[in-house]
């Protein structure tokens, strides 16, 4: 059984073992990055570039590029965080003290069983669309639930890969097919990559940079890495290539959607509703547009987006949570036996990889996130829940951005792998802007 290195990034003054060499980067071995596009690309995602298509046109396309390298920065620096110092984020979280231990455990729970509900719902409105004659939605909610449960629970990682990779398939060919359909003025297009902010614009701006994509599964791409066999930091190249992989797919869906939108929306003066429920008015509008086989495929190809979020949370999240309890239990022994009067060890690096996705808390998360939040689908939102899940959602972007620029410029990490210029300015600048988004967010919550 193979387990974590628990050497990397040791105590100040250690000798720092030869970093082994670099593998070969290889298109034939992507696959953490499919993931996390899959996951981090949601239908409210989808939703919102539409909206600032129908309201901007193509003059917020160099934003979408801009969020592109935001996201390739963060996701990069996760990995590299994993791959050179053999240790998971958990580590040098708690090095920031306990506060952090704190936070995670709040967040999880609130955050999973509201996201449960919304990502079941989400994965059933393109099937209620689709066979509105057979099940309500309610239905439709609670079977994606089901299904994503029993897939997630009985795979490892490398079937959850394939999978992922078909659906990201399916919501790539949908999604550029709908951009080539609509007919996108290529010289306006152009245009838009010249950076303006029109009026009314800021807010639209800065979600399209810090939204799509952008959300705990950035922190989950490291554990992915790591459950493909990439240990250690000679696959440093192999990651970066996914990770590029990732964003720059990311940023096709974002300009095919912004294309969508400033073409069909803008052009009829057609709205659709905000959040997920947007993309069922989307169906409509293309019906009316093109004909019922276009808006079946895109109604395929949304299903496509919200069911691979679902199973991407419901795997690279309770990978976290299983690890997050590891290092509990192994920080609660080191303190036990240095109480006893032993040698406190460094805390052990949480649970063999292989161990992690048959480990009770894995099992006990993936349980939390399907069948507790089914009791959400029933009634409103409790307004207590809306707002403690806004609030320790809009904390963990600039939480993850900002104690990576902390970590990766620290003795944590060999010094060969730390932060240069470039990575420090774009996770210093990424900090910012979820530091703005926060408050954003927190303002627009129902008080």
């Amino acid at each position: 059984m193979t387990t974590e290195n628990t050497t990397g990034g040791g105590a100040a003054g250690a000798p720092e073992a030869p970093a082994p060499a670099l593998r070969k980067a290889s298109w034939k071995r992507v696959g953490p990055g499919i993931v996390v596009a899959a996951t981090g690309v949601g239908a409210g995602d989808l939703v919102a570039t539409l909206i600032a298509g129908s309201k901007f046109g193509y003059t917020l396309l160099w934003a979408a590029v801009i969020g592109c390298i935001v996201k390739i920065a963060l996701a990069e620096a996760t990995g590299r965080w994993h791959l050179a110092t053999g240790r998971t984020l958990f580590h040098g979280w708690r090095a920031l003290g306990s506060w952090t231990t704190v936070y995670f455990a709040v967040y999880v729970v609130i955050w999973g069983f509201v996201y449960g509900a919304t990502a079941m719902s989400a994965s059933g409105l393109p099937l209620a669309a689709l066979f509105p004659d057979v099940l309500n939605l309610r239905a439709w909610a609670i079977i994606s639930g089901l299904v994503g449960l029993v897939f997630v629970w009985f795979n490892r990682y490398a079937v959850f890969e394939k999978v992922m990779t078909v659906l990201i398939g399916v919501m790539f060919v949908v999604t550029v097919y709908l951009a080539v359909r609509v007919a996108p003025d290529i010289g306006d297009a152009f245009a838009g990559l010249v950076p303006v902010l029109p009026d009314g614009s800021l807010l639209y701006t800065l979600g399209l940079v810090g939204g799509v994509g952008g959300t705990i599964t950035m922190a989950a791409y490291g554990y992915w890495v790591n459950a493909k066999g990439w240990t250690d930091s000679s696959w440093m190249k192999m990651m970066r290539l996914d990770n590029r992989v990732a964003y720059i797919t990311t940023g096709v869906f974002v300009v095919a959607m912004l294309f969508v939108g400033a073409e069909l929306l803008s052009a009829s003066h057609a709205s659709i509703t905000e959040g997920d429920k947007g993309l069922v008015d989307l169906g409509g509008i293309l019906e009316d547009r093109f004909g019922s086989v276009t808006a079946n495929l895109f109604l395929v190809g949304f299903f496509a987006a919200s069911f691979s979020s679902l199973i991407g949370v419901w795997q690279g999240v309770s990978l976290m949570f299983a690890d997050f309890c590891a290092r509990l239990r192994a920080a609660r022994d080191a303190k036990a036996t240095a109480e006893a009067g032993g040698s406190e060890e460094p805390e052990a690096d949480a649970v063999a990889r292989g161990e992690r996705e048959r480990s009770w808390p894995y099992k006990a998360y993936l349980l939390w996130l399907t069948f507790p939040p089914m009791t959400l689908l029933f009634l409103d939102q409790p307004f207590g829940l809306v707002v403690g899940y806004g609030v320790l959602g809009a904390f963990f972007m600039p939480f993850l951005a900002l104690t990576l620029v902390w970590l990766l410029n620290s003795r944590h990490t060999p010094r060969e792998w730390r932060n240069g210029v470039l990575s420090n300015v774009l996770l210093i600048a990424s900090g910012l802007l979820f530091i703005v988004l926060c408050v954003q967010q927190i303002r627009e919550l129902p008080w």
